[in-house]
C-alpha cells in the first residue's frame, strides 16, 4: 500500500510540474499550482507556427539570465501585470504568490526609450510592421513601409507576435512588446524604442496576456 501511495504522489507531482510549464492556465489552475523556480532551457527549439518555421535558438550561447524562467519577485502589482525593467533587460509577467515569469529583452537605444504606465490595447499574431515616420527619416530605405507596411514573415522586425501599448488616456504610445528574429540582440540596447523578446518567448508571453485595460504594463528605466 505504501508503494502504491508513493507512486500516486509522484504522479501528482508530475502533473503539477506540467501545469507549471503550461503557457495558458485558468485563474483557478493558477491558484492551485505551487510554482518553483524553473528555467525553461528546453523551450527554444524550432517551432512550427501559422505556416512559418521559426529556427531554433542556440540557447547555450546566451547568458542564462536572459533565458525564460520562473523567479521569486516581490511586488505590489497584481498577477497578470507586466513589469519591464529596461536597466536589467528583463520583463516580468507577475504570477500569484510572489512569483513571476522572467524573460530576457532587448530595449531601445538611448534617446529612443520610454517609461511609464500603459496597457495592452490589442495584440496580433504575425503582425505587419509600420515603422514610425521618425525612424523612416533616419533610415530612408524603410520609408516605403510607413504606409504600406512590411508583411508578416521570418524577417519582419516585429517577429511572431506583437502587443500594442496605449497610455491611460487611450492613446497609442507607438511602443510595442514584440518578437525578433535577432536573438543575439537580447540583453542589449539595440531597438528603436520597443521592447523585443526572442520569438519563442514572445509566443509564450502572448498566450498569457489578455488585451484590455486589465493588462497593466509598467516600464521602468
Amino acid at each position: 500500500m505504501r508503494v502504491r501511495n508513493s507512486m500516486l504522489a509522484l504522479g501528482l507531482l508530475a502533473s503539477v510540474a506540467l501545469a507549471g510549464c503550461s503557457t495558458v492556465t485558468s485563474s483557478s489552475e493558477t491558484k492551485s499550482v505551487s510554482y518553483t523556480e524553473q528555467i525553461f532551457t528546453d523551450s527554444y527549439g524550432s517551432v512550427q507556427d501559422a505556416g512559418y518555421t521559426l529556427p531554433a535558438i542556440p540557447i547555450n550561447r546566451m547568458d542564462k539570465k536572459f533565458v525564460r524562467q520562473i523567479v521569486s519577485y516581490q511586488t505590489n502589482e497584481k498577477p497578470g501585470t507586466i513589469v519591464v525593467n529596461t536597466r536589467e533587460r528583463h520583463l516580468y509577467y507577475i504570477l500569484p504568490n510572489g512569483k513571476a515569469v522572467r524573460y530576457g529583452i532587448g530595449v531601445g537605444k538611448q534617446g529612443f526609450a520610454w517609461s511609464g504606465t500603459a496597457y495592452v490595447a490589442w495584440k496580433q499574431e504575425w503582425p505587419t510592421w509600420h515603422p514610425p515616420k521618425e525612424m523612416a527619416a533616419r533610415k530612408p530605405d524603410i520609408a516605403r513601409y510607413v504606409e504600406a507596411g512590411m508583411g508578416p514573415g521570418l524577417n519582419n522586425p516585429l517577429g511572431a507576435r506583437a502587443m500594442y501599448l496605449f497610455n491611460e488616456k487611450g492613446q497609442d504610445t507607438l511602443f510595442r512588446l514584440h518578437g525578433t528574429p535577432e536573438w543575439a540582440s537580447i540583453g542589449t540596447a539595440a531597438s528603436s524604442g520597443c521592447i523585443r523578446l526572442m520569438n519563442q518567448d514572445v509566443i509564450d508571453l502572448y498566450s498569457r496576456v489578455r488585451p484590455g485595460r486589465q493588462t497593466k504594463v509598467v516600464v521602468i528605466q
